[in-house]
């Protein structure tokens, strides 16, 4: 069941918690977490030193791992396994000025989502570009940055990440 964050609860020296956060029953929060705006499902594991931005969207029973940088406009569906320092990136084309030279706001870009679908694991150390799908069980190798769809099912890898092959079966763990 998911419910708003009591703000009384949320914020202390150790998290941040912004009251419209709405965090899922038996979630797990490590310590120095900076979470606003966004919706964590039941029993998922958020490890410290994350954060996790305004519409950001993670399932049920997911782990999230220490380190990780989740922004606005991803959705990480249940089960998936997010390796340490993770980096998530939504927009293709950053800029820190206009072209006449003022800061940008939130007016002058647009989010580009990325979604992670249900059950895929993305090593630590990845980094994940805007525009792109992480299939159903895919699995992204450490170290990796993913420019574009990843296929249910594959393990891809390096820079860009590539399809080394596909699972057939699920692996056993341990394996």
């Amino acid at each position: 069941m998911m419910s708003k964050v009591d703000a009384a609860v949320a914020v202390n020296e150790h998290v941040a918690v912004a009251p419209d956060v709405t965090l899922g029953a038996g979630v797990t929060l490590g310590k120095f977490i900076n979470l606003y705006g966004c919706a964590i499902g039941d029993e998922t594991r958020i490890g410290p030193f994350v954060e996790i931005q305004r519409n950001a969207t993670i399932g049920r029973r997911c782990k999230i791992s220490s380190h990780t940088f989740i922004c606005e406009g991803v959705t990480i569906e249940d089960h998936a396994f997010i390796g340490h320092g993770v980096m998530f990136i939504n927009d293709s084309y950053p800029r820190a000025t206009t072209a006449s030279g003022a800061l940008q706001t939130a007016h002058d870009w647009k989010v580009e989502p990325t979604l992670v679908r249900k059950g895929a694991s993305i090593g630590s150390g990845a980094t994940i570009l805007s525009n792109v799908v992480i299939g159903e069980r895919a699995i992204v190798g450490a170290g990796s940055v993913v420019t574009r769809d990843v296929p249910a099912h594959a393990v891809v890898a390096g820079n860009p990440a590539r399809v080394l092959r596909l699972l057939t079966t699920e692996p056993r763990s341990g394996e």
